[in-house]
């Protein structure tokens, strides 16, 4: 199909586009397996299943049939069993399952009523170690009777926690996450771990099999301390746990070397300090060093990933090289999440792989000779790669979507550096829609992202495609407040300070697109969400640039955000670190909220009413603020959807919210 011959992208392609999910390198490193998942138009489901691809190339073999989701798949060390989460015999409940790695039929390792988080193979492959949490007795009870099951639950009682609520889970059980123990051959299960106020999470194995790291918050009230986070050793056979000495500060992603003699953890040193880089940590659990970081004197976000709107980037845990004298790991930097390797001493660092796209799910096999990893770019959402490191050289393994891709014409984009208003270096892209003709005027649309401690990059955005596919120029960048750029650039907006060098920033970026002869001044849109809806009703309070906004799953009220988020009270930190009776005027002066009463653009709010994130309450004040002002508005709610409708919410939903956007800047800026 030529170029002349192509068709511009559709909402309706949500249906059709594929994403990889899971990524993973078998110990010979002759086969990659991985997830992939896709939607079923009639019933609006999500399904995700298991496929194999030769690492050398060739017929990727589906693993997984069936209208259910298969995720988390893992290789046991010997290579002989896949071990996977499926929810193929309770539509709402995921079990663990094993299949023959060469084929057969998979078998329940599991069969428990409540949550499962990540889990790990033994070295010998004859146990797995998983976090769960148990459901709530009374929602067991519920489930299995109809009566009860029609009429739901009478009350709820909140008194062990103050996180009792996750935006896409709902109100939270009383019970905590806790190690567990299953035996491959017999299914024989054991719970390692038990609490009712602390949750164990992470859990990987030693090489030797004999201890079992993970992580825990051990203060007395880990939900008013959320970032003592502390790093632990289950030791197998005493059954006991032994605290690992650590920096005070959030950590995560922990890995032994192949000696045992270390671990590797990823962490952020210090309480309520989230501007800054995490950073790769080394300690040594003879205690005859203290835990150091590697990655620190690089001012680089370890593991950082990029935003798009048909999956994300996946973190992996640091991989330490054969001889365990090197460590391998992802880093979020001017738009890519690249992959890097440093030596113990922390001088030695090393790209291995860095393109114009992302780095995603990556993991190695056995000599650490070949990699596998999710290979996503601004054009190709993911395919599955493999890289020799010897030779240096990636191949794409898989065409995903490339049936789709090609019919379609996408436009043109441009990476830019400008500087912004304290001539900062401020990166961005310029999409210019199919057929651009330069010589024309086009309406123009400003995307902000959410966060803000995110960035946009070289990572695929159906919704930028969509909206340029109508005719407009859409345009976007990485202002201060985000990561990517180095700690300083996210520090800027913090203590008080969103709205302030943020919203300058992104002023410059419309005042350089104003001034492109392709753009019609007067009629330039604005729109994002989450933060990037704070910052949208931000800007229609300070100025009347934008002939429309359109504002999505908006912080507009600072004041009753606190407490009525599932970050709860939490949020504070990034303020002045003080709740609203302490000192609210910090709070008010950085909310939209404040300043909506100059508000003059035509906005169309949208807010999901399921939002635990960013409470719906937060868009209604602004609607109801414009309606009273006598502005142009219209409210668009999405039932029984979270916060991320946008990118993991119900197809049909995010479709009706794509058009909905398109029919208010349609509205006002043609």
């Amino acid at each position: 199909m030529s170029l002349n011959e192509k068709r511009a992208i559709r909402a309706e392609d949500l249906y059709e586009i594929e994403v990889i999910n899971a990524c993973q390198i078998s110990p010979d490193g002759e086969r990659i397996l991985y997830a992939v998942q896709s939607v079923d138009k009639d019933t609006e489901k999500k399904f995700i299943h298991l496929w194999i691809v030769p690492a050398g190339g060739g017929q990727p073999q589906q693993l997984t049939f069936g209208k259910h989701s298969n995720t988390d798949p893992k290789w046991s060390p010997d290579g002989k069993w896949i071990a996977f989460m499926s929810n193929r015999q309770d539509e709402k409940q995921l079990q663990l399952f094993l299949l023959p790695s060469f084929g057969g039929e998979a078998r329940p390792l599991t069969d428990l009523k409540g949550d499962f988080g990540q889990f790990d193979w033994s070295p010998d492959s004859e146990r797995i170690v998983f976090q769960f949490r148990k459901h709530d007795s009374e929602d067991i009870e519920i489930k299995q009777d109809e009566k009860k099951k029609e009429l739901g639950r009478v009350a709820r009682r909140v008194d062990n926690r103050v996180f009792f609520k996750l935006d896409g889970y709902g109100y939270l059980p009383r019970e905590r996450y806790h190690l567990w123990m299953v035996e491959v051959d017999n299914g024989k299960q054991e719970q390692l771990t038990d609490s009712e106020v602390h949750d164990e999470t992470g859990p990987v194995w030693s090489p030797d099999g004999s201890r079992i790291a993970f992580f825990s918050n051990r203060s007395n009230q880990p939900d008013l301390n959320p970032d003592l986070i502390d790093l632990l050793v289950f030791d197998i056979n005493k059954k006991e746990e032994s605290k690992v000495e650590s920096p005070v500060g959030p950590k995560g992603k922990a890995s032994f070397s192949p000696d045992g003699k270390r671990i590797a953890y990823f962490g952020v040193e210090g309480i309520n300090k989230d501007y800054k880089n995490t950073a790769l940590w080394v300690v040594d659990l003879d205690a005859s060093e203290k835990a150091h970081s590697l990655t620190s004197s690089f001012d680089f976000n370890v593991g950082g990933g990029v935003i798009n709107d048909v999956g994300s980037v996946i973190t992996s845990a640091p991989v330490w090289s054969a001889d365990g004298n090197e460590l391998y790991f992802q880093v979020g930097r001017h738009g890519r999440t690249s992959l890097h390797k440093v030596d113990l001493s922390g001088n030695d660092l090393e790209t291995i792989l860095q393109f114009d796209g992302v780095v995603s799910g990556f993991g190695f096999d056995s000599s650490t000779q070949r990699l596998a990893y999710i290979h996503g770019t601004m054009t190709d959402p993911c395919q599955v790669a493999m890289m020799d490191i010897a030779e240096g050289q990636q191949k794409v393994l898989t065409s995903l979507n490339r049936e789709l891709l090609d019919q379609i014409d996408l436009g043109t984009l441009e990476e830019v550096w400008v500087k912004g208003s304290d001539g900062n270096d401020l990166q961005g892209w310029i999409l210019q829609p199919p057929n651009f003709d330069p010589k024309q005027k086009y309406p123009s649309i400003m995307e902000i992202h959410g966060g803000p401690q995110a960035q946009y990059g070289f990572f695929f955005m159906h919704e930028f495609y969509y909206l340029a596919a109508q005719g407009y120029v859409v345009y976007f960048c990485n202002p201060r407040g985000g990561q990517g750029y180095g700690e300083e650039h996210t520090k800027s907006i913090f203590y008080g300070k969103w709205g302030t060098v943020d919203y300058e920033d992104l002023m410059v970026w419309a005042d350089i697109m104003e001034q492109k002869p392709y753009i019609d001044p007067e009629n330039m849109g604005v729109t994002g969400g989450s933060y990037g809806g704070y910052m949208t009703a931000w800007i229609i309070g300070h100025t009347d640039r934008f002939k429309a906004a359109v504002s999505q799953r908006c912080v507009s009220n600072l004041i009753s955000m606190w407490g009525s988020s599932d970050f709860n009270w939490s949020f504070q930190s990034i303020f002045d670190d003080k709740a609203p009776y302490e000192n609210i005027e910090v709070l008010w002066e950085c909310s939209p909220m404040k300043h909506i009463g100059s508000a003059k653009t035509p906005t169309l709010v949208i807010h999901s009413m399921q939002d635990l994130r960013c409470a719906i309450e937060q868009s209604e004040q602004v609607y109801v603020a414009l309606k009273n002002l006598g502005v142009d508005t219209e409210f668009l709610m999405f039932p029984d959807s979270p916060h991320g409708v946008s990118r993991t919410g119900r197809t049909d939903r995010r479709i009706v919210r794509l058009e909905g956007i398109l029919d208010w800047f349609e509205r006002y800026l043609k």
